[in-house]
């Protein structure tokens, strides 16, 4: 599949570093939606799942 453009912009905010991963915050600005991740792996996830979304949409 061809994607052109941007698909999705978010704003992180890294709060701590804690266990080896990071904590804070990630903003959706298309949707102003916010969000808080425990985790580096929980903040890929998160912005996996928010592409799916627009991605089911078009």
């Amino acid at each position: 599949m061809d994607k052109k453009g941007s698909m999705g912009r978010f704003m992180v905010q890294i709060e701590h570093c804690e266990n080896a991963t990071w904590q804070g915050t990630i903003l959706w600005t298309e949707k102003n939606i916010t969000q808080k991740f425990r985790s580096a792996l929980e903040l890929i996830k998160l912005m996996d799942s928010a592409l799916q979304i627009e991605e089911e949409k078009s």
